[in-house]
């Protein structure tokens, strides 16, 4: 009998264990993030300061898990913005939400919190069941202070509702002014499995989204995200109108990789697919190829650094759209051949050969875009399936 006792005190103990194991394998991967800028024209603020104002924000997560946290940023702000509360809740139609899945955020168990310019915080860690793929809002209320310039991102692709006052969960969210950019929200971490795979994109504003539908979360890696079934985590950090080395809108690549790739969390893959701002913009074209691909070794040193494969996308044909002369070209093609042909990096996504006309391959085809650079859902969707092939 006593051997007995002993045997089951020590399977008791071997479960323990490995019941620990199994929970301090689990670490902070994120399931969502976007590319954090300075507004840039009088249509990326609000019609009216956001103080004493609540926005709701939506945003399309990847993968699932039982407790999360937020990043909240005032990294661009050119003041400190106080915040009165943040509430989640699970995305209706439209501002509506499922009012009973909604929990506040606490900063150091407080609802309030004031960030100070430059300044981001993590929320407490929250238990919540987040499902993979779905669509999570989130209601920002602000108080008195807040900044004339407000970190946000401009290209969010959904709609923002804003009202006056403090918004509460049961309570009507009245509609005072709606923007299709997000306000001081940098991420959104999730407790997953040490081997959960997470991907981060670098892009510009074909990443990004332009030419998708608003509120349909149609751009390319959201079509990755789905073709895993939400089992990989899947990050955009694209910006509209960027560019790797200089120039451009917002931070170029080479001045944001830092922040907006290396500082995310649990990123074991990294997609390059940015350059055609570059060449579009380009006076000499020879030198600006040149140019760019030092840049990109630049950034592949610092993910593989990082511990990070690093593969890249073919940039995109553009003629019919003003970007397009002989010399731009032929600096796409040389890029082109050096993304195919170089071992510095993991893979390739040849996104040129997947959405290019086969009848004139300098062009997209007709069904992908409406203005010749960008790509509409369709295209997009041959972007996503492309990419999930490629990085199996």
């Amino acid at each position: 009998m006593k051997r007995l006792f002993l045997i089951g005190l020590l399977g008791l103990a071997l479960s323990a264990n490995t019941a620990f194991a199994q929970t301090s394998q689990q670490e902070w991967k994120g399931t969502w993030a976007t590319a954090e800028e300075a507004p840039l024209d009088p249509w990326d603020y609000p019609k009216e300061s956001l103080s004493n104002r609540s926005v709701r924000q939506i945003i399309h997560v990847s993968i699932g898990g039982e407790s999360l946290r937020m990043l909240i940023s005032n990294e661009f702000g050119s003041s400190a913005v106080d915040i009165k509360s943040v509430y989640i809740a699970n995305a209706g139609d439209l501002e509506k939400i499922d009012a009973k899945s909604a929990k506040y955020l606490t900063f150091n168990g407080k609802k309030n919190i004031t960030l100070e310019p430059g300044q981001k915080v993590f929320c407490d860690d929250l238990a919540y069941s987040l499902k993979p793929l779905q669509r999570l809002s989130i209601t920002v209320c602000y108080g008195d202070r807040t900044p004339e310039k407000p970190t946000t991102h401009r290209g969010s692709r959904t709609t923002s509702y804003i009202m006056k006052g403090e918004s509460k969960p049961k309570s009507a969210f009245v509609i005072d002014e709606k923007l299709d950019h997000w306000y001081n929200i940098a991420s959104l971490d999730v407790k997953t499995d040490h081997d959960t795979r997470i991907i981060a994109a670098l892009g510009n504003s074909i990443t990004d989204g332009r030419g998708t539908t608003t509120n349909m979360q149609n751009r390319w890696t959201d079509f990755l995200a789905e073709a895993y079934e939400g089992k990989v985590g899947v990050l955009n950090l694209g910006i509209g109108g960027n560019c790797v080395i200089e120039g451009g809108l917002s931070q170029p690549a080479l001045k944001r990789f830092d922040r907006d790739i290396l500082a995310q969390r649990g990123v074991k893959t990294l997609v390059i697919f940015e350059g055609v701002n570059d060449i579009g913009w380009a006076w000499n074209s020879e030198e600006k190829s040149k140019k760019l691909i030092e840049a990109y070794e630049t950034l592949i040193e610092k993910a593989r650094n990082a511990g990070m494969k690093v593969f890249m996308g073919t940039i995109t044909p553009f003629k019919g759209n003003s970007y397009f002369n002989p010399w731009h070209e032929t600096a796409r093609q040389v890029v082109n051949e050096w993304i195919r042909t170089t071992d510095k990096i993991d893979g390739v996504i040849d996104f040129d050969a997947e959405v290019r006309d086969p009848e004139d391959p300098q062009k997209l085809k007709a069904e992908y875009s409406d203005d010749w650079l960008h790509l509409n859902p369709k295209g997009y969707e041959a972007m996503g399936k492309c990419a999930a092939k490629a990085l199996k």
